[in-house]
């Protein structure tokens, strides 16, 4: 674990870029957590409360159109103007003091997610130019646990400031998370040709990165398991407060629960460039499924111990597929399309899960989840079958699998 982390740390550009995703993944989680608060001390509406997220993650779901912009220039520069634009726009949040000025807050959370989706594909793009490709596993591993980390400190970070000095002050310091971040990407030492000119239209270009990522042998099988097991992970999220209720527990226990999620997701971020070079892509990603698929049997059962197994050991199979996937995306695309190739494969594996929380939503009313969760167990294990089959893993063995 340790020599993975210094693998990583040696190289000068893959430790800036990691710096820069920890301070501005930092800043966005502690705001993430404070706008529904904020929301809900001004109205006392759970709804718009609930909304503040929907407008996060709706831009996610023009992930291919949005990450074609960028595709039309060099990625470092677009990423240092995002980040300073994005830690300007916060700073009009200083406006936000009553309900009816609420509309600014909505408007900047929609621009702050649909810049969100560009610098994703922006920063996919420049990992693979900025970091060798024999680090990108370890790298990818790395920010996966340094996002999950942020997940676990800075809400409650944004919750204690916003406690103590308001919803403006969290805006500032998610604005200065930005700034920071901003200066690491500006010191990156990566040399990026300007785009080729094309005067394809828009729509156009954006379906060369869908055909380039569903006719690809490779990355076709990875992102399609991907988004369906961000699916059922949408389920089984949404079973998370029957589990407790069924355990006796306060709907405050859910906590611990994703605390113990986060820890097992930060543990195979740290070992997953290892573990992909020992199995290859495919192997790694059908056994991090096959491990959701124990953790949903396991949640089943009425325990408390047998319910935290559960939560770390989906925290350990969950991210397997995305690293992979995302890496994959990484080796096997032409720098040129890479923006919207990445963009597109986020938005197959990370929109589903939004349909599976609605779905889940409304299988938890009707079905028991000792009966509900067996079966996700076993829809995880049919999804994961064709990544650890015999003729899978022949064809893992190439590096770049």
């Amino acid at each position: 674990m340790t020599s993975t982390i210094r693998r990583v740390l040696r190289d000068r550009n893959a430790g800036l870029y990691l710096g820069a995703v920890v301070v501005s993944g930092f800043g966005t989680s502690a705001l993430w957590l404070a706008s529904g608060i904020w929301v809900k001390e001004l109205t006392g509406s759970d709804g718009l409360a609930a909304l503040c997220q929907l407008a996060l993650w709706a831009p996610t779901l023009a992930g291919p159109l949005l990450g074609t912009l960028a595709d039309r220039t060099r990625r470092r520069p677009l990423l240092v103007a995002a980040n300073l634009a994005l830690g300007a726009l916060l700073l009009s949040l200083f406006a936000v003091d009553a309900a009816d000025r609420l509309w600014v807050l909505f408007t900047v959370l929609v621009v702050y997610g649909a810049c969100g989706v560009v610098t994703d594909a922006a920063e996919a793009a420049l990992a693979a130019t900025a970091v060798g490709k024999d680090l990108l596993g370890d790298f990818n591993g790395l920010r996966m646990s340094a996002n999950e980390g942020m997940k676990l400190v800075a809400p409650l970070a944004g919750a204690g400031l916003f406690a103590a000095y308001g919803g403006a002050r969290v805006a500032l310091l998610d604005a200065v998370t930005f700034v920071l971040a901003a200066g690491m990407f500006a010191l990156l030492r990566v040399h990026e040709n300007p785009p080729v000119p094309d005067r394809t239209p828009l729509r156009a270009r954006t379906a060369q990165g869908a055909r380039h990522l569903w006719g690809h042998a490779r990355l076709r099988p990875l992102v399609a398991a991907g988004g369906l097991t961000m699916l059922t992970s949408g389920i089984s999220g949404a079973t998370v407060y029957a589990v407790v209720e069924g355990l006796g527990r306060s709907p405050s226990y859910t906590g611990v629960l994703y605390v113990a999620q986060g820890v097992g997701s930060l543990a195979v971020g740290v070992a997953s460039g290892a573990l992909m070079r020992r199995f290859g892509a495919r192997r790694f990603a059908g056994a991090g499924i096959a491990l959701t698929a124990v953790a949903a049997a396991l949640t089943a059962v009425p325990s408390d111990a047998a319910v935290l197994a559960g939560s770390l050991t989906n925290g350990v199979g969950l991210p397997c597929v995305l690293i992979a996937a995302l890496t994959a995306v990484q080796r096997e695309t032409p720098d040129a399309l890479l923006g919207r190739v990445a963009a597109t494969a986020n938005t197959l594996m990370f929109a589903p899960t939004a349909i599976g929380i609605a779905a889940g939503a409304a299988l938890v009313e009707s079905v028991h989840i000792g009966v509900l969760l067996p079966v996700l167990a076993g829809a995880r294990l049919v999804i994961a079958a064709p990544l650890l089959a015999p003729r899978a893993r022949a064809t893992s063995r190439s590096p770049s699998a």
